[in-house]
């Protein structure tokens, strides 16, 4: 395709999510600038890929390639490309400026698009939940807010942020009404962790690639719209209310890693979770770091308790514990639920990295943080046939899964299966209720 002499030659680095989002936001439709890549990284098997040109547009015929994010030099050099735009979370403040020192010094500009540019307006109000990193807790944040929606008696639409690891194209805009329509999509077990439990609520959840026509489907259905975030990035859509979750298992971090701070600087109200499980120490200076980034935001302290399912005495049983993979990898904690109830029960927890095969033993070289829990990986068949692999050759007794999804459902691990599962639990006074009833009620006077 031939260039209009002076258009600016942009590369979007993201991790198939928020890259695509900012194209379609601020780049698709600007006759002064041609995206001449994407790159990506953090989830595995998805570069090497075109973003179609259904989805971008009439000035992109071809489509527009997705490359790694390692050859991000050489498309500046050899594509003469004058911006790159950092699009997608969980960075340190450190990385993202090294990312940005390679890139001038690659010899293009650096740059991130904000919420004021990326933000879509909703004709719905709009709940959003999001985080200062990933494994905080959004997901049962998430819950609990939509919970307290659906008790009000209005509609809940609940839009997802994206996970467009397969076909874009038959991903554009999805709808989860039931579990069937979850299988139903051929989704990864990230995916999964993320939409069986709202579904089972009785939540009607959107997803996909394009969010402007995904907000207006959600909007037919719904009296209020709730935007569940990912990793720690902020929201697609404007809200009305934001939600912002911290942990005081990683005190610091709510200042020093990108997006997630931005997202605490913008919060309404603040959630500091894990308050039973972090040190008292800690959970006051988390407290004190909101108060400086968010001195006019509610504070809420809630506990995320975990609950073992099934029945047995596991004191002494040796377990495998499986936990959700974003949480271990880029979310760089060592342990999840998962280890928290087997710890609880008195089991024995075995190392499986011993035992790891192919992709998993891959994720353990990429993720040194990554404690003697197994990571619910699962980008495709080949990587869940690993993930089986690894589960059935550890010599345990059992298996501890502490993913929200029921992969045993999906996947054979080789030895029976006890769930742990976690619902947020408000710590004294304001509650998370409490903080949003101004809004929920205003909300529901108005649907009548």
């Amino acid at each position: 395709m031939d260039t209009p002499q002076g258009r600016r030659r942009v590369v979007i680095m993201g991790a198939g999510g928020r890259d695509f989002h900012v194209f379609a936001t601020v780049f698709r439709d600007d006759p002064a600038t041609e995206v001449v890549a994407f790159t990506a990284t953090q989830i595995p098997g998805i570069d090497d890929r075109v973003f179609p040109a259904s989805l971008a547009g009439p000035g992109y015929p071809d489509g527009i390639p997705i490359v790694p994010e390692r050859l991000l030099a050489d498309v500046v050099a050899d594509q003469r490309v004058d911006e790159v735009v950092l699009a997608y979370s969980d960075l340190s403040h450190l990385d993202v400026m090294h990312k940005a020192s390679a890139v001038l010094a690659a010899g293009a500009d650096f740059r991130l698009a904000g919420p004021d540019s990326t933000m879509i307006r909703s004709s719905r109000p709009v709940v959003a939940v999001c985080a200062v990193r990933t494994g905080c807790g959004k997901s049962q944040t998430t819950r609990a807010v939509g919970r307290m929606l659906l008790d009000a008696g209005l509609r809940v639409a609940l839009i997802r942020h994206p996970m467009p690891y397969g076909d874009l194209e038959a991903m554009r805009v999805q709808r989860f009404a039931s579990l069937a329509d979850i299988d139903a999509s051929d989704p990864t077990v990230e995916e999964r962790e993320e939409y069986e439990a709202p579904v089972a609520m009785g939540m009607v959840m959107f997803a996909g690639v394009d969010y402007e026509a995904i907000l207006r489907a959600a909007e037919a259905e719904a009296d209020v719209i709730v935007w569940d975030g990912g990793n720690n990035d902020f929201p697609f859509v404007r809200p009305d209310v934001l939600v912002t979750v911290v942990d005081p298992l990683r005190p610091g971090h709510e200042s020093s890693y990108h997006p997630g701070e931005t997202n605490l600087r913008m919060a309404d109200v603040v959630l500091v979770n894990k308050v039973d499980a972090a040190p008292p120490a800690d959970v006051e200076r988390v407290v004190a770091a909101v108060t400086a980034l968010a001195p006019t935001a509610t504070v809420v302290r809630a506990e995320s308790p975990v609950t073992l399912e099934g029945s047995g005495d596991l004191a002494g049983r040796r377990v495998l514990v499986v936990e959700d993979g974003p949480t271990l990898t880029h979310g760089g904690m060592p342990f999840g639920a998962g280890t928290v109830a087997a710890r609880a029960a008195g089991a024995e927890v075995v190392d499986p990295r011993p035992y790891a095969v192919g992709s998993i033993a891959e994720t353990y070289d990429a993720y040194p943080t990554t404690g003697p829990v197994l990571p619910a990986m699962g980008y495709g068949a080949a990587q869940l046939a690993d993930l089986a692999a690894t589960a059935q050759a550890t010599p345990v007794d059992l298996v501890v899964s502490g993913t929200p999804m029921d992969l045993a459902r999906l996947v054979d691990l080789g030895h029976p299966v006890r769930r742990a599962t976690y619902e947020l639990r408000d710590v004294g006074s304001p509650t998370l209720a409490d903080a949003l009833a101004p809004w929920v009620e205003r909300w529901r006077v108005e649907r009548g």
